[in-house]
């Protein structure tokens, strides 16, 4: 596991992702080679990595001057050449399910018997991509927030066919550059950052389209309201502190009410005794309940600390707005 934290790191795709990745991994002190077959791309890729790492820089979120971090970062035209010395695997390639089987062929072939072949997929699980392949143990999903040098959660999703190996090599690399990995037991579409993400989306879509609130009323919401919270406390965290008696006594007063909710959008997934008390034990080993009233001013205190920021930040401020504006980029 130590020669896996120490390992080269060979980044395969150079779009928005596949630079993230990079500069991650060269800021944990890894030497990196970033891959991407459109010349241009790459070409580009290294004029955006040393952008991002100058903002990083003048916020002071770097450790080391920018070039030193840019320095491990090597680009490379060739496939073969990237991933020779690597012993993990980063692949940033389109979400297109042919075209990542074919590309963990290729490096299942040409990496390091050893390297950790990881994807970087957003939905996809590695049992579409690398079954069948003889080095299929050595391949798994490790999906990251976007942009992940900002965003340190990253969800490993093993196959049935991954070897625990595999999972803890993936783990303790991410780990020692700042990343904060979890495992997921099963595969399920979208893991569960997309998941998560989505079934807020979908109640979002239809609070608009049924006449309850404007789409811009719905950012203010979830913008001023849970997600600041949620910058602090989980969704569990967050009830076990809203309520005296934390999740339990949450469940009890307002589970039916949510179940009717979720009826009404034909799902009926009832908090049952018995999983409420899995997940009240589970959320009480970080936050006690014999502690609540010195938990909650932690929390209060933490969210100061956010407000404290944003009212004497320049870079919190709500960007400029044009009417009639077009264009712009997405991501996860």
């Amino acid at each position: 596991m130590g020669d896996a934290v120490r390992a080269d790191v060979a980044v395969v795709g150079a779009g928005s992702i596949g630079v993230a990745w990079a500069l991650v991994f060269a800021r944990a002190g890894h030497a990196v080679s970033l891959y991407d077959p459109d010349r241009g791309r790459l070409e580009a890729a290294v004029g955006e990595l040393a952008s991002r790492l100058a903002d990083l820089a003048a916020a002071g979120l770097l450790d080391e001057p920018p070039a030193r971090v840019a320095s491990r970062v090597s680009a490379r035209p060739e496939l073969a050449e990237a991933v020779a010395t690597a012993g993990y695997v980063q692949e940033c390639a389109p979400e297109e399910r042919e075209l990542k089987r074919q590309l963990f062929a290729r490096l299942d072939a040409l990496a390091d018997g050893g390297a950790v072949l990881a994807s970087s997929s957003s939905a996809l699980p590695i049992s579409q991509v690398a079954d069948g392949l003889s080095g299929e143990a050595r391949c798994l999903v490790a999906h990251p927030g976007n942009p992940p040098y900002l965003l340190p959660v990253v969800e490993l999703v093993p196959a049935p066919f991954t070897a625990e190996e595999t999972v803890a090599r993936a783990s303790a690399l991410l780990a020692a550059a700042g990343m904060s990995p979890i495992r997921l037991h099963r595969e399920v579409e979208g893991f569960v950052f997309n998941r998560l993400q989505g079934a807020v989306l979908r109640e979002a879509y239809c609070l608009v389209r049924d006449g309850v609130v404007a789409p811009e009323d719905v950012d203010t919401v979830m913008r001023d309201g849970p997600g600041r919270r949620w910058s602090v406390l989980g969704p569990f965290e967050t009830i076990e502190l809203n309520t005296r008696g934390g999740i339990d006594a949450h469940a009890e007063r307002l589970g039916p009410a949510y179940r009717r909710m979720g009826n009404e959008r034909g799902q009926d997934d009832p908090w049952t005794p018995e999983l409420v008390a899995r997940v009240s034990a589970a959320v009480q080993r970080r936050f006690p309940r014999r502690r609540w009233q010195e938990n909650v001013e932690w929390r209060d205190r933490a969210l100061m600390a956010l407000e404290a920021c944003r009212r004497t930040s320049a870079a919190l401020a709500a960007p400029a707005t044009g009417e009639g504006d077009e264009g712009g980029s997405t991501g996860a």
